[in-house]
């Protein structure tokens, strides 16, 4: 099978397309023939061998966790799942999880099946990215309706998820982006659009239930700030939060990470097929541009997702 290899540590030159083995399955594995496979902020620190995670890895590696493909294999212990059957996932997190390439070995409770009405790439857009926001929000900050929310970086992968499964729980939600995306986030639900560009967050905002900040670790002293006391602040950024309480002892702070849930995934379909969660797409682009893509998300100025397929 053909895959996207990466030899090294470093920048998109360490990529390739290679022919490599197709993998074989474990009795709790099914045998995915990847349609799309999506990427994700994780995807390039990964890369670059900054995330904690990436120490345990060895070179030769094939990068990326989310994929959606037909099942063409299951293990003997599978009940789940059956030849045929469309399926997508982020699989192994934080191990590696060779998305990159035309056949995934998965666990089969890594997986959930595609909603008809998801397209193959729109899937492999959604798991990291839906679940990242759908733990944060129901697991961690135990939203509920009527909750005041701020989401940083409401148009960005993970943000624009976060608004529309916010909304769905029936929280009150302030998105904040840039003005040129200030069309796309209102089209998502929010009750209230600040362009950080232009405002303060600071001044415009004040007395939230939970911030949920995917930004990164510049914005989550602002973050804190806006929190009334005994709020939630939610940030999938590293470091700081010791910081961050210094400032504000009277709130809790956490740093929180995605783990792989089929079962979670399950759950979100309902809200696919009620129509109360859509998946924005912003690029599909051929295997053999992995770099571009990489380059894109590197730049944080993408809106939705991007998805490869071969």
């Amino acid at each position: 099978m053909k895959a996207i290899v990466l030899s090294n540590w470093g920048g998109t030159e360490n990529f390739a397309i290679q022919e490599v083995p197709t993998p074989t399955i474990t009795p709790d594995e099914v045998l995915v023939k990847v349609k799309a496979f999506g990427v994700n902020p994780a995807d390039f620190k990964t890369r670059t061998g900054v995330t904690p995670y990436a120490q345990s890895y060895t070179h030769p590696i094939i990068l990326g966790w989310d994929m959606a493909g037909e099942v063409v294999e299951t293990g003997s212990n599978v009940t789940t799942f059956k030849p045929g059957d469309a399926v997508y996932g982020m699989v192994n997190f934080p191990k590696p999880g060779n998305a990159y390439a035309e056949y995934v070995a998965a666990p089969a409770d890594n997986l959930a099946h595609k909603p008809a009405q998801l397209s193959f790439e729109a899937a492999a857009a959604t798991p990291l990215a839906v679940l990242t926001a759908w733990q944060a929000l129901t697991e961690h900050g135990h939203l509920k309706a009527g909750d005041k929310l701020l989401i940083q970086a409401a148009s960005g992968g993970v943000g624009h998820l976060a608004v529309q499964l916010a909304k769905a729980i029936g929280a009150y939600v302030i998105g904040t982006a840039s003005g040129k995306n200030e069309a796309f986030v209102r089209s998502l639900g929010v009750d209230e659009f600040i362009d950080y560009t232009t405002t303060d967050v600071e001044k415009a905002v004040s007395h939230v239930d939970l911030v949920f900040d995917t930004a990164g670790v510049d914005t989550v002293f602002t973050s804190a700030k806006v929190l009334k006391p005994n709020g939630h602040l939610i940030s999938i950024a590293y470091g700081a939060m010791d910081k961050v309480l210094a400032i504000r002892p009277d709130i809790k702070a956490e740093r929180t990470q995605v783990h792989t849930s089929g079962s979670d995934l399950e759950a979100i379909n309902q809200l696919i097929v009620d129509d109360k969660l859509k998946i924005t797409v912003s690029q599909v682009l051929p295997a053999d541009q992995i770099a571009d893509a990489h380059q894109q998300l590197e730049s944080r100025r993408t809106t939705g997702k991007i998805v490869l397929t071969f």
